[in-house]
């Protein structure tokens, strides 16, 4: 049994699989999840599991390159926007639209029961050496 990390097995094995460039999306309980595209839904009631600590998680677990978020997150969630900026060196800002559509390609949406406005991002895969 592991001991640490992303114990969730659906998960830990998309990340074991991901490449440089690969996308994953950590998402809100309301971000529509495109048809074909994978999603692991953690969420079990309103606001939980919240988006913040997925997200930790998942750092913990993947090594990112680049982060992207929907440029209407630093009006209508203004705290969220501040800790991404703080957490994340690399940010591409779009359109909630565009965001939306990026989705289609990624590898797995993670689905948090998180209910505030525009919590979700995109990670970009990046490598270790």
């Amino acid at each position: 049994m592991k001991k640490k990390g992303i114990l969730n097995r659906e998960l830990a094995g998309i990340f074991g699989k991901l490449g440089h460039t690969d996308q994953i999306v950590i998402a809100d309980c309301g971000l529509p999840v495109p048809e074909g595209t994978k999603c692991i839904d953690l969420s079990y009631k309103i606001g939980e599991p919240g988006f913040l600590p997925v997200v930790e998680a998942v750092l913990e677990d993947l090594e990112v390159e680049q982060a992207v978020i929907a440029e209407e997150m630093e009006e209508n969630n203004q705290s969220l926007h501040t800790w991404i900026n703080k957490r994340f060196k690399d940010i591409q800002v779009v359109s909630h639209e565009d965001f939306k559509e990026r989705t289609k390609s990624a590898k797995v949406i993670i689905r948090t029961g998180e209910a505030t406005p525009y919590a979700n991002i995109i990670l970009q895969s990046g490598v270790i050496f």
